[in-house]
């Protein structure tokens, strides 16, 4: 894909409906329809914008968090399902690169779930959360490697990564190292502080520098009558306030606009993928910077399975195929993209991420 593209992107702030279980869903589609008709091409929301983040989870305690982990449930989105077909719907007829962070059902479990919809309404990546935080995790499941990719989208290569997964490098590296373009980060926001937003900030400019790509943030915002509603201690109410930065950040490190604080809107900027390779020239930490005979990454992409199907114990392993234990054995060398042919998913020889798979 040639460098020569601008792509306008959008980065979302609203409140989502804390009452009404196809309210948060509308505004998503309102906002859609908005960033659209300013010419964006990539618009990303907060994170598990649908129907809302577990704001509650911060502030109440164990032993009264069972209603309202309940109702969750009752609300969180199937995939495929009602939502996701409404969302893809909207992509396909604007045109659209939508990054959408949802509260996932699958059963009995939660997750933290990031859905990429390309601008033909396909669903090309759903990812979960790898390790949910500190009180996330009375709330959500942990994901697996298989979402810790890239996807070539209309807009370029895309990938995409929730809150403090960008504390994890090797979360990060894994994408990097599949030659990511533009980077869809989510956060909570209407948490913790000005703090939240602070770190934020210096987390995902480090990252746009150190990729070379282009990161798109999105946090969430909650009024100050939902501040009420998700806190009725008012003492704690404080904790849902502030953690608002959503950014439109270049691969120098730069904001493309104001960022936005507390409150809702929009954010829009245009993106030159050129920039790409203009810092890339100067420093590509998965290319002419890396020294991947002395350090590399093992990543197993394998989704996580729940049953497994033992071998039998007269299995001859000499007759295994070499290749699905390749990667273990020599970390530098092994297979880079699904279907272990040692290239990436554009055809480029990689060997800085060694694959496991079955």
């Amino acid at each position: 894909m040639s460098d020569n593209r601008i792509v306008r992107a959008a980065a979302v702030q609203i409140a989502p409906d804390l009452d009404q279980p196809e309210g948060t869903l509308e505004r998503v589609l309102n906002a859609i329809d908005d960033a659209a008709a300013k010419g964006a091409r990539f618009m990303v929301f907060p994170e598990t914008f649908v129907p809302y983040y577990p704001y509650f989870s911060f502030v109440l305690p164990p032993a009264m968090q069972g209603a309202e982990h309940l109702r969750l449930y009752e609300r969180a989105v199937t995939v495929p399902g009602p939502v996701t077909q409404a969302v893809s719907a909207a992509a396909r007829r604007h045109g659209v690169v939508i990054v959408l962070g949802i509260n996932e059902r699958d059963h009995g479990s939660l997750y933290n779930t990031q859905l990429i919809f390309d601008a033909d309404g396909s669903l090309k990546l759903k990812r979960r959360k790898i390790t949910p935080t500190y009180h996330e995790r009375m709330i959500w499941g942990q994901g697996d490697g298989a979402g810790l990719t890239v996807v070539d989208t209309a807009v370029g290569r895309v990938g995409a990564l929730a809150c403090w997964e960008h504390y994890n490098p090797l979360a990060r590296y894994a994408l990097m190292a599949r030659h990511e373009e533009i980077h869809a980060a989510q956060f909570p926001g209407s948490l913790v502080g000005q703090i939240f937003a602070d770190q934020m900030e210096v987390t995902i400019r480090h990252h746009a520098l150190e990729a070379a790509c282009f990161v798109v943030n999105a946090t969430g915002w909650l009024t100050d009558e939902q501040v009420a509603q998700v806190c009725p201690d008012e003492r704690l109410r404080g904790a849902c306030r502030g953690g608002n930065c959503t950014a439109i950040i270049s691969p120098e490190g730069k904001h493309l606009a104001e960022p936005l604080g507390p409150g809702e809107g929009i954010l829009i900027a245009d993106m030159d993928l050129a920039l790409v390779t203009k810092r890339k020239r100067m420093m590509d930490s998965v290319g002419h910077y890396a020294r991947p005979e002395l350090l590399s990454l093992l990543h197993d992409d394998r989704p996580a399975p729940f049953v497994h199907q033992p071998i039998h114990p007269q299995t001859d392993f000499r007759s295994l195929d070499h290749e699905q234990f390749s990667a273990s054995d020599e970390p530098a060398r092994g297979p880079t993209a699904r279907g272990g042919s040692g290239r990436d998913a554009d055809g480029t020889s990689d060997q800085r991420v060694a694959v496991l798979r079955r």
